[in-house]
């Protein structure tokens, strides 16, 4: 947003340099992020100078250029070459000296000392769109007779030099989106730091009285809940031209094109106190009455730029009894708007629900400097003042007849009273502020207040309805904290914090704890964006589109809906990592997944309406590292993968988990795992479908864990035992069984029935073939055994081995190889 620092002065007096000014408000929340000049007239006509013509002889080597003497109040007169056709003895003219920057367009050039033809010339007589002063390259300009030889230009045509700040506003501050609400702040600040300024003037309001009773226009709001309130205002016999050059020189400066007076002074007020207007030519006005209502959805609606749109039926509009002519708070009709030849004008001011505003204008496309004010959220309570300031101008620039006010306010909408304990500004500050200090702030920012007695523990503040963001204690903290300064706040010498003795776990050292572990393995994490391509789940069974979280209003076709799964995000990351060269990958992502409960209507709350879970997930493709000399790479598989997801576990002391072989259309092979009847865990290899879809060629193993069931199960006990001083003993045992079995339920039975003996087992052969029998598989498996206290006999091992092969042969029908 562009401040002009003239335009602030208008309203509050102060002696400070622009520089200092903008590290005030800086400090007091308007963020200036850059400061600029402006000239009314570019280069501000520096080294033009108004110059006589004393001679004007014909080029000896040309037929259309001039060899002139002009005299510029210097000691000796200069030879200049003209090759305008009007230059004459006796003109007074306007000189560019050698030196003298000028501007074609955007570039400048630099008026140097040159030979044209063979005659020296020392300067340049100019045109007026040479200088910028006019469009004219008809001829030199020139100027009165009576004209003081020497005169700098810049007096002559009263260049405007100011310096305009380019602020970051936050979406929160629309009490700050004018030049008056900037004024209001700077002067809050400035009187807490002791520098003396006065109170912001408001522009002035004089009373108009009413001279036209015929051909006003009616006002009708059937919308009452998008429009609160509107106020409009019929002004007849105006002239519509060009602005004065105070005006346009106030627009350009802060990057606004001037169109004409009417358009101009609308956009001179809404800059000025933050109120956007309308001009509507009041002879289009079917029926002589403006309606504000919502028409049905797909009714064409062509905008001032003449690209038609479909509207919604939520969309609000500015209707005669006809048709839509303006998009309300957005974008205005393309046959309704002011031109040079209207006569009658009705100007709107009104307020309008910033909800609305905003879904209006992101559905369209629209972005205006209108809804940029009105989605943040517009004061109500100025829109009859605005039109006043408003049709006042125009009456003096313009001209014209004004009607009465008509003002469609039927329910007031109230100021929020907020009370703010002393003690608790204190305590959020850091800092005990002196209670006078505190009411003198929040007077300055134009909240009313109680009267604050000795005594009293509270201020109790009024809020105007231009402080649309103040709505809770919080706030008004924030607001004076702000003003009274964060600098001013001394940092302490003790610290004060609370220590968490909660048993619960605690899900940010949990993640943590899976983060670090998995960084240490190789693993990057990846973050990605909550939305994305719709058309992803148009492609897969295993999305549920019914269930589709659709944006009303979303950013691009790429992002068009709330994420269901983490896998898409995943492998759009891989694809893009391989299409960069980087084939090997091993990442993982903590995100948040979105569904629809079908079975909610939209009356329901958000809660019961939404689903939301988080996830772990983990990709990986590719090999583990790159071939050393002395070791080939080997390849990231589902092994591998199983690997790490089964050492998370470890990370958090899980153990008891139930372990499937399960089918999932997502997946070749999957796994599942589970705490009780939960599914905590899938892990599988991708199919090649999905795979394809994604523009991937290389296998990609990919594993999912539910993160709020992985937390309540975890713990954060650890039992240490001390290191065994006796001997392990290690037996091997061959067990054929049915291809059905699993190694996870060998290894259950072994720890099952094999006493606290048994310390370890491990799986280190699987053999399937001719030698073991068709449906038949042989695992080969090692069993460590150790005692705490003693070294194991013979008799204690074999006790041990009997017993489990016992339970082998009775849980699952195995036999020794």
């Amino acid at each position: 947003m562009k401040i002009s620092f003239n335009w602030l002065k208008q309203y509050i007096t102060f002696d400070l340099t622009p520089e200092v000014t903008a590290d005030y408000l800086t400090a007091c929340g308007l963020e200036v992020e850059g400061i600029e000049t402006y000239e009314s007239i570019r280069g501000g006509l520096r080294g033009l100078v108004v110059g006589e013509v004393l001679t004007c002889e014909p080029h000896p080597d040309s037929d259309h250029l001039h060899v002139t003497t002009v005299d510029v109040g210097t000691d000796t007169p200069l030879n200049i070459v003209c090759g305008a056709p009007n230059v004459a003895q006796g003109q007074k003219v306007i000189v560019a000296t050698i030196g003298t920057v000028l501007y074609d367009g955007d570039q400048p050039f630099t008026i140097k000392k040159s030979k044209l033809r063979g005659v020296p010339s020392e300067g340049m007589i100019c045109a007026e769109d040479e200088i910028g002063v006019g469009e004219s390259h008809d001829g030199i300009m020139v100027l009165p007779a009576e004209t003081a030889v020497g005169t700098p230009a810049s007096q002559i045509f009263h260049v405007e030099c100011d310096t305009i700040f380019e602020i970051g506003l936050t979406p929160n501050r629309s009490d700050a989106i004018c030049h008056f609400g900037v004024a209001r702040d700077l002067q809050a600040i400035l009187k807490a730091n002791g520098i003396q300024c006065s109170a912001p003037i408001q522009p002035l309001d004089r009373e108009f009285r009413n001279t036209i009773q015929t051909g006003v226009i009616d006002v009708v709001v059937e919308n009452e809940k998008d429009c609160p309130r509107y106020t409009g205002l019929t002004i007849k016999g105006v002239t519509v031209k060009e602005s004065p050059a105070w005006l346009q020189n106030r627009l350009k400066s802060i990057g606004v094109r001037p169109i004409n007076n009417i358009v101009d002074i609308t956009n001179f007020v809404m800059f000025e106190i933050g109120q956007p207007m309308h001009a509507f030519d009041a002879d289009t006005i079917v029926g002589n009455r403006v309606i504000v209502k919502n028409l049905p959805t797909g009714t064409p609606f062509v905008t001032l730029d003449g690209h038609e749109i479909k509207l919604d039926a939520s969309d609000l509009m500015i209707c005669n009894e006809e048709e839509g002519m303006c998009l309300a708070g957005v974008y205005g009709g393309l046959n309704s708007g002011v031109t040079e030849t209207t006569k009658n004008i009705f100007l709107e001011s009104a307020y309008f629900n910033p909800v609305t505003i905003r879904k209006t204008s992101k559905r369209h496309g629209l972005k205006t400097d209108s809804s940029f004010r009105f989605e943040r959220g517009c004061d109500p309570e100025i829109t009859e003042y605005a039109i006043r300031r408003a049709a006042n101008l125009i009456k003096e620039i313009a001209g014209g007849l004004t009607s009465d006010i008509n003002d469609v306010y039927p329910v007031e909408i109230e100021r929020k009273k907020i009370c703010l304990r002393y003690e608790d500004l204190n305590r959020i500050a850091g800092k005990k502020i002196d209670r006078q200090v505190v009411c003198n702030i929040l007077l300055s920012l134009g909240l009313d207040i109680s009267s604050a007695a000795s005594g009293e523990d509270q201020v109790t503040a009024l809020v105007p309805l231009y402080k649309a963001d103040v709505t809770r204690p919080i706030d008004l903290i924030e607001e004076i904290l702000r003003i009274y300064g964060y600098n001013n706040i001394e940092i302490p010498d003790t610290l004060h914090y609370n220590i968490n003795l909660s048993a619960e776990p605690n899900s940010r050292s949990i993640q943590n704890r899976i983060s670090d572990y998995l960084a240490d393995n190789g693993f990057f994490e990846v973050m990605n964006n909550s939305l994305t391509k719709g058309a992803h789940a148009e492609h897969f069974d295993f999305i549920d589109e019914t269930e589709t979280v659709k944006l009303l209003n979303p950013l691009s076709n790429e992002l068009n809906v709330m994420r269901q799964t983490l896998l898409f995000c995943g492998l759009e990351n891989i694809d893009r990592n391989i299409k960069n060269k980087r084939n090997d990958l091993k990442i993982f992502e903590f995100g948040k997944t979105y569904s629809l409960n079908t079975a909610t209507t939209r009356e329901a709350s958000v809660t019961e309406r939404y689903h939301e879970k988080e996830w772990l997930s983990l990709f990986v493709s590719g090999r583990n590292h790159e071939d050393l000399w002395n070791e080939s790479a080997k390849k990231l598989d589902f092994f591998y993968l199983k690997n790490m997801v089964q050492n998370i576990f470890k990370v958090l002391n899980i153990n008891s988990l139930d372990t499937k072989v399960t089918e999932d259309s997502r997946f070749s092979d999957s796994l599942c795992y589970y705490a009780g009847d939960q599914l905590l865990c899938t892990i599988g290899d991708l199919k090649p479908a999905i795979l394809k879809y994604f523009d991937i060629k290389n296998p990609v193993c990919y594993a999912e864990i539910d993160v709020k069931l992985l937390y309540s199960i975890s713990s954060q006990q650890v039992t240490y035992t001390p290191i065994a001083l006796f001997p392990a003993v290690k037996r091997d045992l061959a067990l054929v069984v049915d291809s059905t079995v699993t190694y996870d339920t060998l290894e259950k039975i072994a720890f099952k029935y094999g006493s606290k003996l048994l310390k370890n087992v491990s799986l280190f052969d699987v053999y399937e073939g001719e030698k073991v029998g068709a449906g038949k598989k042989s695992y080969a498996l090692s069993f460590v055994l150790q005692h705490a206290e003693k070294t194991l006999t013979d008799e204690d091992i074999n006790k041990v081995m009997n017993k489990l092969v016992a339970a082998f042969e009775r849980e699952v029908g195995a036999k020794l190889r």
